[in-house]
């Protein structure tokens, strides 16, 4: 098992997902999120005034998938979420140790 954190431009996160359930992921959890980087942020105009604002809004989906699962995911999702610009943003792989799920 392996989770990936996929992090990306808010308007390609539709895209994403629907290329997530096209190779058969069937959970996630999806969050909006902001985030700093090579990008530096923006100016932005509020009432007449300009000011910068350094963090850009973005979209962490997170998936637990299988190890086969994750390598189709890590192959697909950066070619839907390409853009071509700065921010187009990262998918994150790390391995899970799995056990019995606790019953409450």
């Amino acid at each position: 098992m392996k989770q990936l954190t996929i992090v990306v431009k808010p308007f390609r996160a539709e895209a994403v997902l629907r290329a997530i359930a096209d190779l058969g992921v069937t959970a996630c959890s999806v969050r909006e999120a902001k985030g700093y980087g090579r990008q530096k942020g923006y100016l932005d105009r509020y009432r007449g005034s300009e000011y910068s604002t350094a963090y850009l809004p973005k979209v962490e989906i997170t998936v637990w998938a299988t190890d086969e699962q994750a390598t189709a995911l890590n192959e697909t999702v950066p070619k839907v979420a390409r853009t071509g610009r700065i921010g187009d943003g990262k998918v994150f792989v790390v391995p899970l140790a799995w056990s019995e799920p606790l019953m409450f």
